[in-house]
């Protein structure tokens, strides 16, 4: 029974480098807050580090992006001339992390096949994208992949182990296993260790894999009569594996009769995390929208979504919390008929900023977020605007206090809801959940060579 998890050649910077100024979080994170990166580049310096080989989307819009990407696939090119890599043949890492909140975060490094991954909605593979891929945010990130000679990867796949028998066993195994890097990551980003796992650890893990695979199991988990079990969820870099199985499926295209079964560029290297670790939260990725007129917004918006006004109005001035808007619990399905957003705006210039709850009289989804995305999306391809995606709401409320900018926030998603979710509709609406603080997200550390 195949698990689509396996072990990979995973390369890590030797022990010349500072692994603080070498790893850098997520390149989607931070998108509206250039100064982060700013001070990334400052600590980062002139050593090796991680940010010579991404591309931060907050520059996604700049125009030395031609430049940006020569730069970056020079600098793979350069690191591995200069010797600074160590390669882990067939390894898989054990990852302890302690986050910016003191919690552990467990999780396991190791190559995912894309021959078992499909993020078409209505998928029925092994590995499956828990949220819409949007075509327009594929190209920049496949045209990195296609030129590199490297991978980093910011992609968590989350498998859902109640029982925890795949990855937590490892925490006591650790003492037995070689410690490879121990560090603290920079910008409050917490403290990492990663254990390389021996041939009788990972021989439990794809034990355990294979048991979450088993159809008999699934269909009695699920309550489904479905004979393709989905044991892979994908909770962050949606879009960047995507980007992965795009270049592969090109690859194929363009050589037919090669055999690419042991081809590096059939693998993404990913981070699996248990999806009940207690560290893991999931909270609402919150939407803003700039370069428009709030009140034409909201009037257009009151009247598609039917917004009714839900709770008290108050300027954020006085009020520095918001009430929390009605979200799932543990065991409760989702209500069509019960959805609602908070609106944050500027009235008119030099006015206080407002911040207003509705619910939603016609839904346009199943969800909060959908309903919102869908009128965001047709009144930005209609009216113009630019829409961002934020994490915290102390950023969203910075951000929404200009009169050309209106923000909104979301009530949370239960975690235990996502598998049941995603099997029962396919993938859910872009950016509906954020695993953790934006801080927390993963950071890069590990890569593995794509070209053959």
């Amino acid at each position: 029974m195949r698990t689509a998890f396996l072990p990979a050649d995973i390369m890590l910077p030797n022990e010349s480098v500072d692994m603080t100024r070498w790893s850098v979080i997520a390149c989607d994170q931070y998108t509206s807050e250039p100064e982060y990166w700013e001070k990334v580049k400052e600590i980062a310096g002139d050593g090796p580090s991680a940010l010579s080989m991404i591309f931060p989307e907050v520059y996604l819009e700049d125009e030395d992006k031609e430049e940006r990407l020569k730069s970056i696939h020079q600098a793979m090119r350069d690191y591995q001339d200069r010797g600074i890599f160590r390669e882990l043949k067939q390894a898989m890492i054990y990852v302890r992390r302690i986050n910016s909140s003191g919690n552990l975060q467990e999780g396991l490094v190791g190559a995912i096949d894309l021959e078992c991954y499909d993020y078409k909605t209505g998928s029925k593979s092994l590995v499956r994208a828990t949220e819409a891929t949007v075509p327009g945010r594929l190209p920049p990130r496949v045209k990195i992949r296609e030129n590199a000679d490297l991978e980093l990867p910011h992609v968590i796949m989350l498998i859902d182990d109640p029982e925890k028998t795949v990855i937590e066993p490892l925490g006591c195994m650790r003492k037995d296993m070689e410690k490879i890097y121990d560090f603290d990551l920079m910008l409050g980003g917490g403290h990492v260790s990663g254990y390389l796992l021996d041939k009788e650890a990972q021989d439990k893990v794809l034990s355990g894999l294979k048991m979450l695979a088993d159809p008999a199991c699934y269909r009695k988990r699920y309550k489904t009569d479905s004979d393709h079990p989905m044991v892979y969820a994908v909770g962050d870099g949606n879009h960047s594996l995507a980007s992965a199985k795009v270049c592969y499926e090109k690859l194929k295209a363009e050589n037919p009769d090669l055999d690419l079964s042991d081809h590096p560029a059939r693998y993404a290297l990913v981070e699996l995390v248990n999806l009940h670790s207690p560290s893991l939260d999931f909270e609402p990725i919150y939407r803003i929208v700039t370069r428009v007129d709030p009140v034409h917004m909201l009037g257009e918006m009151t009247r598609a979504l039917d917004l009714r006004p839900f709770g008290t109005e108050r300027s954020v001035d006085k009020a520095k919390t918001s009430c929390p808007l009605p979200g799932l619990k543990e065991g409760q399905k989702r209500d069509r008929k019960s959805q609602h957003i908070e609106v944050i705006y500027q009235p008119e210039a030099g006015q206080a900023v407002r911040r207003e709850q509705y619910c939603i009289g016609r839904p346009l989804s199943d969800i909060s977020v959908g309903s919102l995305q869908t009128f965001l999306d047709d009144y930005t391809s209609r009216s113009g605007g630019r829409i961002d995606y934020i994490h915290g709401e102390d950023a969203l409320l910075a951000l929404s206090d200009k009169e050309d900018s209106i923000g909104f926030l979301l009530p949370a998603m239960h975690k235990n809801e996502l598998f049941p979710a995603v099997i029962a509709d396919g993938a859910l609406p872009r950016k509906t959940f954020s695993m953790g603080h934006a801080g927390d997200k993963r950071y890069y550390t590990e890569c593995r060579k794509i070209k053959d």
